[in-house]
Order: structure tokens, then C-alpha cells, then sequence
């Protein structure tokens, strides 16, 4: 031990440490919430342990009880014990309950425990230096990425994100040509094609898997006949003249953003625009030590720069890269302007033109 420490220090440090632990014992039980549908049920109002088995299906009440006085714990449910009964309070739900909720979380646990699936590959780049390849860091990384992100882009791209570009949302009304790459498994694709019908959308993605699975939602979606979801890596696009084309949380993942900024704008027509959404970071780390960069810094670590590690350049410019950096790629790739077109507690918006 120390020869000498602040005991009160020690404590409140000790403290922090308890409550950073029991979130973190917190990420399996709440995944059992969600795909159990536990959480579902007790939006039908209060119930005892009892009811809130059946009502999820006939589950076991002895595991339903603990789980409840788990989350209880957690601060995720709410308990009555005069009525030995378990709820969930209108904020709760939001985080919890509602898929459309800008904070519903459920994609957030789903993305931690693909990080901590991930770690014996991470913790082998530590020694060598090398990437993880996006398809091989978790069993389904991309699918928990995707639920993470969705309802962000649900309750901004077509709300704020895009109006606040210079003329964009009204090109797209009119009809316009867009690419969306980096697209993933199709989110930000699909609520940009639902929102502008007479706009052609093509969404553009390095890892098949993630194109099959946004194919299988423009089905599902009835939008197979106007939105187009192809295999490519940023710079080998091929298709040109895109009256915008928009990246959402990507460009830091990957190899070679310059070479990347240089090939977009050579596919957008004239007077184009490349809308960037990045994670929200100031310029400087001590910027970024808040509950939002500790996220982010994590996670990058976890996920983003070994994505980038194992790609051609390999940057690693991380998800805390922050707007000044960011600009400098973009006009390095031969864009005249950039600004930062609006912001929100976890993303910036940046427009290149």
C-alpha cells in the first residue's frame, strides 16, 4: 500500500468504483430484460413478480422476482413494497420501453457486450498493432452498432440533421440523387427514402453482411424499388453525380479518411453536398473527459481504431477526433467549405461543400 493516502479520497474513489461495477453487472440482466420482454410487460402497469412472469410469457417467477429487485437496484425499476409490487416510471419506459425514444438504450447494451466479447482480439492488437476486422470483432457488432445508433437518426436526420444543411432538404423534395455510405445494415438510409419519396437513394457499406441485412429491411419497408443497398468500400464507388451524399457516424472508422474525403467529392455533381455526422468531441481531450467522451473514448478503443487499424492507411483517427481535425481532412480532399451545420449531446453535423 501507499506509504500515505487521503482516506476520504480513498472512499468517495471507492464509491465511484461500486457504482461503475454495478452498471457493468448491470449490462447481462438488462439484456435478459429486453429479449425476455420483461420490460415490455410491466408497461401494462404494476405487477408482483408473479404477474409480471406470466404476462412476459410464462417465465419462471423465482428468476422474474430477482431480476425485478435487480433493476430495482439499478434504479431501473421502481418497487413498491407495501404492495410488493415492480413498475416503471414514464422516464424509465423512455429509456426502456419506447423503440422510438431518443434515449431508448436497448442497442447500448447490446454494443457493450460486444465489446467485451471482443477483448481477447483487441488486447492481441495492444501487442502487434494490427486491426480487428469489422466483420470479426463480435458475433453480431454491426447488428448491435445499428440498434445503438437507430434512435438518434430516428428522431434527427430528417427532423434537424438535414434542414439544417445550405438548400439540401429542398433538393431532396424536389427529387434528388443521394448516396449513403457507410450505411450499415440501412437505418439512416430508409428514414432518409421514407422522408423524401421522390428522391433514389443508394446505400453503400464495405461489409456484406450489413448490406444483406439493410436489403432485408428495404423489403420489409416496401422500399426495394427506389433504394439500392450495394457492397463498396468508400473509395471504390464508382457511381457519380449524387446531388448529396451523407455519412453517419463512419468516417472516423475508417483507413484513409483523406483518401475517402478526395473520393466523395469527386462523385458528387456540381454544387453537391457531403453531410458528415460524427460523434460530438471538442478539439482538445480534456475536452472530452464527460459522461459522453468516456463513452465515446471507450468505445473507440474498443471498436474504432481497431476497425481502422486494419484497413489500408490506417489512420486511426478514433470517435473523439473532434471538428478541427475533421475539417482539415475534409478540405484536404478538396472541398472549399466546411462548416458545422448544427450539433446535439452526441452527434456534430458538418456540411462540405
Amino acid at each position: 500500500m501507499p506509504a500515505s493516502f487521503d482516506e476520504a479520497k480513498l472512499h468517495a474513489f471507492v464509491g465511484k468504483m461500486l457504482g461503475d461495477l454495478g452498471g457493468a453487472m448491470s449490462v447481462p440482466t438488462v439484456r435478459l430484460g429486453f429479449r425476455l420482454g420483461l420490460f415490455d410487460a410491466l408497461a401494462e402497469g404494476p405487477a408482483t413478480a408473479p404477474e409480471l412472469a406470466r404476462r412476459a410469457g410464462g417465465l419462471h417467477e423465482r428468476y422474474v422476482r430477482e431480476w425485478a429487485l435487480a433493476q430495482t437496484a439499478n434504479g431501473y425499476v421502481d418497487f413498491d413494497p407495501a404492495t410488493d409490487t415492480f413498475s416503471q416510471s414514464p422516464e424509465q419506459a423512455l429509456v426502456f420501453q419506447h423503440r422510438d425514444s431518443p434515449v431508448y438504450l436497448a442497442g447500448a447494451f447490446e454494443l457493450v457486450a460486444a465489446m467485451i466479447e471482443a477483448e481477447a482480439k483487441v488486447e492481441e492488437c495492444f501487442r502487434n498493432g494490427r486491426g480487428v476486422r469489422w466483420g470479426d470483432h463480435a458475433g453480431c457488432l454491426f447488428c448491435a452498432t445499428g440498434a445503438f445508433f437507430r434512435p438518434g437518426y430516428v428522431n434527427n436526420i430528417v427532423q434537424s440533421w438535414i434542414p439544417a444543411l445550405d438548400g439540401v432538404e429542398a433538393k431532396l423534395r424536389r427529387g434528388a440523387k443521394v448516396a449513403d455510405v457507410g450505411c450499415g445494415v440501412g437505418f439512416s438510409t430508409l428514414l432518409m427514402a421514407q422522408a423524401y419519396p421522390d428522391s433514389a437513394f443508394v446505400g453503400y457499406d464495405f461489409h456484406a453482411p450489413s448490406i444483406d441485412e439493410a436489403r432485408r429491411h428495404a423489403v420489409a419497408h416496401g422500399l426495394h424499388d427506389r433504394v439500392r443497398f450495394e457492397v463498396a468500400t468508400a473509395k471504390e464507388i464508382a457511381e457519380r453525380d449524387f446531388d448529396l451524399v451523407t455519412m453517419y457516424d463512419c468516417l472516423h472508422d475508417m483507413g484513409d479518411p483523406r483518401g475517402c474525403a478526395t473520393h466523395m467529392r469527386q462523385i458528387l455533381a456540381p454544387g453537391g453536398s457531403w453531410m458528415i455526422v460524427e460523434p460530438i468531441a471538442g478539439d482538445r481531450p480534456e475536452q472530452n473527459l464527460n459522461p459522453v467522451g468516456r463513452l465515446y473514448y471507450n468505445a473507440s478503443t474498443m471498436i474504432c481504431v481497431p476497425t481502422s487499424l486494419d484497413q489500408e492507411v490506417g489512420e486511426g483517427l478514433g470517435a473523439q477526433a473532434g471538428e478541427a481535425r475533421l475539417a482539415a481532412i475534409i478540405r484536404e480532399g478538396g472541398f472549399d467549405a466546411v462548416r458545422r451545420a448544427t450539433e446535439g449531446p452526441f452527434n456534430m453535423v458538418l456540411e462540405a461543400r
